[in-house]
């Protein structure tokens, strides 16, 4: 089986994780306050609080920004962790369209924005792929909302010159291990403004207000840290295997396009097909590890108030996602892309015999 998410660990990952048992500081000491450095430097940030999870790093966000009781827009397609943040937060969300890169839509976001008056706006950057952040940040000022980045799929990502994290208000992150940058569980918020980042920190340490216990260990900093020293190389690799794939499939497939200025860190390669079930199933049924990445929209996932969404609606039936990380080896995506030319040749003698 080629596998949607193959993690990349080696000597540094080794080697750290045995100085840490040998230490005998497993939490709260220097890893953890290096790779919080180290991330902010990469991020050109100057505050970066690790936790443990992209969820919690999303929840913690907006209680800093006291969003309680107040309105949260998100895109209609992402992980559910988005919108479930949102209400865990004790806020409400507003569900907009995605454009045609799989991120929040502008019109339908100004739509949204002028209807219901939105305290913040959480943008996805989905797959790894930047959401319109030029065009959001100007009605950001227009109107006057914070812009929390969900950049959990999106380490390494750029926009415009600037990486996916650094561009808004405050950003959130993941590091479970499925991500470009895994440390098995964990997360992180990340932001430039002192007030905001004053605000982060009472609800991560405890003290006279109440907070959580989110820490993430010294284990989980150790490995944070190698992979992010590797992070370019490894993005890298996964822009050869998005290429690759966009020339041997053709026009086959609707490929995930880069928007103008940006770098997609491809997290998944997702395509389109409008017969995606029989694709995914012939797929698995060749070794292939295929997925579907969402098949739900987070408005009907969570009975949220939601603007049309004519385009999350006709995508979500259509996305599929194959492997596309830094441990493919030419022959597994060469076998990938051989599987999928074969699916479709495989449909149009069925629908041919029909």
């Amino acid at each position: 089986m080629v596998r949607i998410i193959e993690p990349s660990l080696g000597e540094c990952e080794k080697k750290l994780v045995l100085d840490i048992i040998q230490s005998q500081q497993l939490t709260r000491g220097k890893w953890t306050a290096l790779f919080e450095k180290e991330f902010g430097a990469y991020l050109g940030v100057k505050y970066v609080y690790s936790v443990c999870s992209g969820t919690v790093a999303l929840f913690i966000a907006l209680k800093a920004l006291n969003a309680e009781g107040k309105r949260v827009i998100v895109p209609a397609m992402s992980f559910m962790a988005t919108i479930d943040a949102v209400l865990l937060a004790n806020a409400e969300p507003i569900v907009v369209d995605i454009d045609e890169y799989f991120t929040m839509d502008l019109n339908s976001l100004e739509y949204a924005v002028k209807r219901y008056k939105p305290h913040v706006v959480i943008p996805v950057h989905l797959y790894g792929q930047c959401a319109d952040m030029e065009g959001i940040m100007t009605l950001s000022e227009r109107y006057g909302f914070y812009i929390l980045e969900d950049a959990a799929q999106a380490h390494g990502a750029m926009y415009m010159g600037k990486i996916a994290g650094s561009i808004g208000h405050l950003s959130a992150f993941s590091f479970y291990a499925s991500k470009n940058l895994p440390m098995g569980e964990g997360g992180a918020i990340a932001t430039d403004d002192p007030s905001i980042a004053k605000s982060i920190k009472k609800w991560i340490d405890f003290g006279d207000h109440p907070a959580f216990n989110v820490r993430i260990t010294e284990f989980q900093a150790a490995i944070g840290l190698c992979q992010l020293r590797t992070l370019k190389e490894r993005n890298l690799r996964r822009r050869l295997n998005a290429q690759y794939y966009r020339e041997a499939l053709g026009k086959d497939f609707i490929h995930p396009k880069e928007r103008a200025l940006s770098t997609h860190s491809y997290h998944l390669y997702t395509l389109r097909h409008p017969e995606r079930d029989k694709i995914v199933d012939s797929l698995k049924n060749a070794g292939v590890d295929a997925r579907i990445y969402y098949p739900y929209l987070l408005n009907e996932l969570r009975n949220s108030k939601h603007t049309p969404l004519p385009n999350a609606q006709r995508y979500r039936s259509e996305v599929f996602s194959i492997p596309v990380h830094s441990q493919l080896s030419d022959s597994q995506r060469e076998f990938v892309a051989s599987s999928l030319l074969q699916a479709v040749e495989d449909l149009i003698l069925f629908n041919a015999r029909s």
